[in-house]
């Protein structure tokens, strides 16, 4: 049986009550959602929607499907309800469309789907029961294989409006909107927490895609490896055996006449080199895999590249400006299967160090690896002079090296730094890889899933199955991701459906993320009201009582009322007032919005220390979104730039 919890997405698909009156906006702004004083109205247009000139025309132009217009006036013609809509909250309108063709947006949730490579393509169903029946059965095998079986061979059930495309769709390359528009968290029969979500999607139909039966379309992917190596006082000997190790694979390269197909590239780093100048850098790029012509090339590239000869004033190093230049220093666009590999044997300063360099911290830095669609593997050599080091160390990189499109965790431990051992497992991961793009170039094709998941009884993975396996499973999905980009491969032609946001077997692995799309304003006020919080904080941290009197002061001066500011003795920083109310509703747990009071004081000072240091890493990354011009979407065409907004992941919500 399926246990239904009252918290639930606050999207409802119920619409305002509309007399027989017009309705229009004040000062040429939209009109108010029910119950808010700063969030609109607005809608989607859904396919053969027309746009007239006043309300009741109904000979105007069919608008693109999912345009997000916004609300300004409502009026009653012809027996049906209209709507006067602009493309933005700034005054502009362009006409009026029947509110029979809309539907309500109450707040910008998206989706976007996760890498199909370790799960089954999710399905879109047309009613909610067909998902209940599923996820409340003891055995919901026995009611999907049927569906897949007959989709597989038939192309349609009854039921089942459509499923998600064969390959992975990337939101940072190709902007789809999938918004969410009312659903409920519910557990099922299996005890996993599950979104039942009510969802619309309409892509456009591109004449050119491309037929993706052709597996000879993988004759040009490719690989590129970019190594990020500590060169500080005690790796020489790790740095000449990744040497080594990728002179072998070129070797290799070259037998197999793959020397255009696979890249190597090398990025070290050290520490902060204003604290000791003896350093000589922060961090250098020795070998960029976009310049590298063969073996002997990057040999001769990296041959200058020796451990440091004084000491950092940490035992930690600046993994992270390393990991930072590797990211957004070398073009990978020309890469279809794109790999990091961290190699260290020391912690990484925290972004919240005055000695980091970027500011960031594992989770910021996984995420922008992501978006690049990067997987980030780390070797930790646990070298016996770090032992105080590793468990702290050991935290970070597994943060840092999980892949989130396959829910693979990339870290590797090397017990004692063991030289051997190391260089096994990067002649195993070089290997892999190399392999991985052979294949791919003989018209191999994507393998499915199935492999990936066998059931190996319980047996324990050497170092180097695990890598292999590790690999084979990220290599196909980046591969999926290298079709799907090629195919021009868009989200489903589909209206209106019932989805699950984890698979309906492996209920374990999530089929979506969900995306917040703020706009400009919206990210600017976020940033501002995160900074009081964190202001706050910090005086909290000094003395705890100072933290919601601060708060109440803000909040005070951002126009609550004082009366109920007296009232709530113990409130949440959620009732506030601080923050917007596009963040009310959102659904998801947030420390942020939900600490009160009492709960400030009780915490000791590493569990205020962390609060601030996660709420500090999250302030900036608003503000790399914010200087990210590439990624910033317009809604409705015509739209003030002012209201483009950014798909912001869940997570990284206060």
């Amino acid at each position: 049986m399926i246990t239904c919890h009252i918290r639930r997405l606050a999207i409802p698909l119920c619409g305002l009550l509309l007399s027989g009156h017009v309705f229009a906006a004040d000062s040429d702004k939209p009109l108010l959602q029910e119950g808010k004083k700063t969030l609109f109205q607005r809608v989607l247009t859904t396919p053969g929607c027309k746009l007239g000139k006043t309300a009741g025309d109904a000979k105007g132009q069919i608008q693109p499907a999912f345009s997000s217009l916004y609300v300004y006036q409502k009026a009653d013609a012809n027996g049906e309800g209209w709507v006067k809509v602009g493309p933005d909250s700034y005054g502009k309108t362009i006409g009026w469309l029947p509110k029979s063709c809309t539907v309500d947006w109450k707040m910008q949730l998206t989706l976007a789907f996760t890498n199909p490579a370790n799960r089954d393509r999710l399905l879109f169903f047309k009613e909610r029961k067909s998902l209940d029946d599923i996820l409340s059965a003891a055995d919901p095998v026995s009611l999907v294989a049927p569906l897949r079986a007959k989709l597989k061979r038939d192309g349609h059930v009854d039921g089942v409006l459509a499923q998600e495309p064969e390959y992975f769709v990337d939101l940072q390359k190709q902007f789809y909107l999938l918004p969410i528009l009312s659903g409920e968290e519910v557990m099922t029969e299996d005890g996993f927490y599950t979104r039942l979500l009510n969802v619309a999607s309409v892509s456009k139909a591109d004449a050119s895609t491309k037929s993706a039966g052709d597996v000879n379309q993988l004759k040009g992917f490719n690989a590129s490896v970019v190594f990020v190596i500590d060169s500080t006082i005690s790796m020489g000997p790790y740095i000449e055996r990744t040497k080594e190790a990728v002179n072998k694979i070129y070797g290799k390269i070259k037998q197999e006449h793959l020397e255009g197909q696979v890249k190597f590239g090398l990025i070290s780093y050290r520490s902060n080199n204003k604290a000791v100048p003896g350093l000589e850098y922060r961090s250098k790029i020795y070998a960029d895999p976009n310049q590298v012509k063969n073996g002997e090339d990057f040999l001769k590239k990296v041959a200058n590249l020796k451990e440091a000869k004084v000491s950092s004033s940490l035992y930690d190093e600046d993994a992270y400006a390393g990991v930072q230049s590797a990211i957004d220093d070398i073009d990978w666009s020309p890469f279809g299967a794109r790999y990091m590999v961290l190699i260290t044997d020391a912690g990484a300063i925290e972004g919240s160090n005055k000695l980091s360099g970027t500011g960031l911290d594992a989770r910021q830095l996984r995420l922008e690896a992501g978006n690049r669609g990067i997987a980030i593997y780390t070797l930790h050599l646990k070298t016996p002079s770090g032992k105080d080091d590793h468990a702290k160390a050991e935290g970070q990189y597994r943060d840092l090296s999980n892949f989130d499109s396959t829910q693979s965790n990339l870290y590797q431990a090397v017990d004692a730094g063991d030289l051997t051992a190391f260089g096994k497992q990067v002649d195993t991961l070089a290997s892999a890889i190399t392999d991985q793009v052979k294949s791919a170039y003989m018209g191999d094709p994507a393998v499915g899933s199935a492999l990936y998941s066998k059931d190996d009884g319980g047996k324990k993975q050497t170092p180097e199955e695990k890598l292999l396996q590790d690999t084979a499973l990220i290599g196909h999905a980046m591969q999926l991701a290298y079709l799907g980009k090629k195919n021009g491969t868009q989200a489903p032609l589909v209206f209106k459906a019932w989805i699950s946001d984890r698979d309906l077997i492996k209920q374990n692995i999530p089929t979506t993320d969900v995306r917040v799309l703020l706009t400009k304003g919206q990210l600017s006020d976020l940033s501002d009201v995160v900074s009081q919080i964190l202001q706050a904080a910090n005086e909290g941290m000094i003395s705890p009582t100072k933290m919601f009197e601060r708060l109440r002061s803000v909040a005070a001066t951002m126009g609550a009322d004082p009366n109920q500011l007296k009232q709530q003795e113990n409130a949440k920083i959620n009732d506030l007032g601080v923050l917007g109310e596009y963040l009310v509703d959102l659904p998801y747990k947030s420390d942020v919005l939900n600490l009160d009071e009492e709960t400030w004081k009780s915490w000791d000072g590493l569990s205020q220390e962390k609060f601030i240091r996660t709420l500090s890493a999250k302030l900036r990354h608003y503000q790399k979104y914010n200087a990210d011009v590439d990624r910033w979407v317009e809604l409705a065409k015509g739209s003030d730039p002012r209201d483009r907004v950014y798909p912001v992941p869940l997570e990284m919500m206060p």
